[in-house]
This record gives structure tokens, sequence and C-alpha cells, in this order.
């Protein structure tokens, strides 16, 4: 029944039928007349409340769709992803910052609404837009010039495969926790090859059913600012001109 699976799935989102209704392009009112049974969705919502959810269209309609996700025997269960999130006042998404220290919590608790709750929480209005978004301190040296303690805001991506080779992103995997990489898809697309803008750091690969979260990467936030670099034959040039100047010094007196 989709009047039942629709709730069902918009609780477990922990998403508003406000919220809902704007990732799926429609008026709030529709999502109360599917979710009572009144009216039934065209076919392309119905492909954009699969896409929302991570579920194929046959998954929407199905008549135990609850029970079904609870046992694990979704054949799509790899690919359920429940994402918990915070509003403020206005009933607008929050961006959650996850310090480097709450890291290996976030693993264990992405999905409780206690842990999200309990982190730092801003707004960014200048990035906001269709989406949900979360912050992320990285360490390391991996990304320079990206320094270690920079914390990267990333959106979240539904469907992986439309991330374009080369893309920034925060990868959250049950092999390599929490990274700040380029990702490459595989041909097989069975892994994403995740790649450090430092050269000395090997690229390597991370199953797909790892994969718990990928956030495209949108900003950055860094209390270091890049040093200017300054080239030889320009340190040369202002050492001479440092020296003509000291002796038309030298003449004058």
């Amino acid at each position: 029944m989709l009047s039942t699976n629709l709730k069902y799935l918009r609780k477990q989102h922990n998403l508003t039928q406000v919220q809902l209704a704007e990732k799926l392009e429609i008026k709030r009112s529709l999502i109360g007349a599917y979710e009572e049974g009144r009216a039934e969705p065209k076919l392309v919502t119905l492909v954009k409340m699969g896409q929302v959810f991570n579920l194929p269209v046959d998954d929407l309609i199905s008549p135990d769709l609850p029970n079904s996700l609870q046992s694990g025997s979704s054949k799509n269960k790899s690919n359920v992803r429940v994402l918990s999130i915070t509003v403020d006042s206005q009933d607008r998404e929050n961006i959650e910052l996850v310090p480097y220290k709450a890291s290996a919590g976030y693993l264990n608790g992405y999905s409780d609404p206690e842990f999200m709750e309990e982190l730092p929480k801003f707004r960014l209005p200048m990035i906001q837009g269709p989406g949900t978004y979360r912050a992320f301190e990285i360490k390391g040296d991996s990304m320079l010039p990206i320094p270690s303690g920079t914390v990267i805001v990333g959106r979240y991506v539904e469907r992986w495969q439309e991330i374009k080779d080369g893309t920034p992103c925060i990868v959250v995997s049950l092999q390599e926790g929490i990274v700040f990489k380029r990702i490459y898809q595989q041909e097989k697309h069975t892994a994403l090859r995740l790649h450090s803008d430092n050269p000395i750091y090997e690229p390597y690969e991370v199953k797909l059913e790892d994969v718990v979260e990928l956030w495209e990467a949108k900003a950055y936030i860094s209390t270091s600012f890049p040093m200017a670099e300054i080239s030889l034959d320009k340190l040369t040039s202002l050492v001479l001109d440092l020296q003509q100047e000291v002796k038309k010094l030298k003449v004058t007196k």
C-alpha cells in the first residue's frame, strides 16, 4: 500500500511533509493526500519518490514494505539509507557539524536522532538549496593544499551513479570511516576508487556495499590561510632590488 509505505519511509528519513514535498517538487497538500489514500501520484512522482528513498518503484507499492525492510529481506537492503536530520524553529534543515572527535561515534549514530541532536548546528544561506547538507572536520594532509582541521560542507548524494569522476566527496564507509577524497567510479560498479590530492598517497578502493553515506563537497571553512608561493626567480629579483636600494642610500650619504 503506497499510502502506508510513504508515511513509513518519510518518518524513517525524519522528513516533514513540507520537506518531502520540496524534494519531490510538489505541493505539501499532495503528500497528505497520498498518505491518506485520497490521491495517487503520477508515474513521474513515483520515480522521484524512489530516488529520494533509494528504492525501486515496485518496492514503494509493496504490500508489506515496513516488515521487509525491518527483517532485512528487501533485495535492495544495502542501498537503504535512513538519514537522520534536524530542523530549526522554522522547519528548515540545519547543517550539522561532525567534529573529528565525533567521527567514530558518527558511524554508530548517523541514523540516531538523539546523536544528531547533540551535534553543533549552523546555517549557510549562500549554499542552502535543494538537498541535505552536513559538515565534517577533516584531519591529515592527504588533501593538501586543503589543510588539516578544515571543515568540509557537503550535500547528501542519494544516487552515487550521478557523481562525476574526480568530484571531491566526504565518504562514510564501514571500511575507512570518514574520509575526504576525490572519487572515481569503477567500470563494474562494485567499488569506488578514492584519490588524494596529495600525490604521496596512493589511491585505494572502497566496496560499494561498505559505503554508508556520500556527501558531495560544496564548500569548506578554514582558519588557515594558504601561504603565498614565491619562486626562486622572484626571490632573487627581490634580493637584487634590495641591494640596489642599499647602494642608493650609501651614495646619498
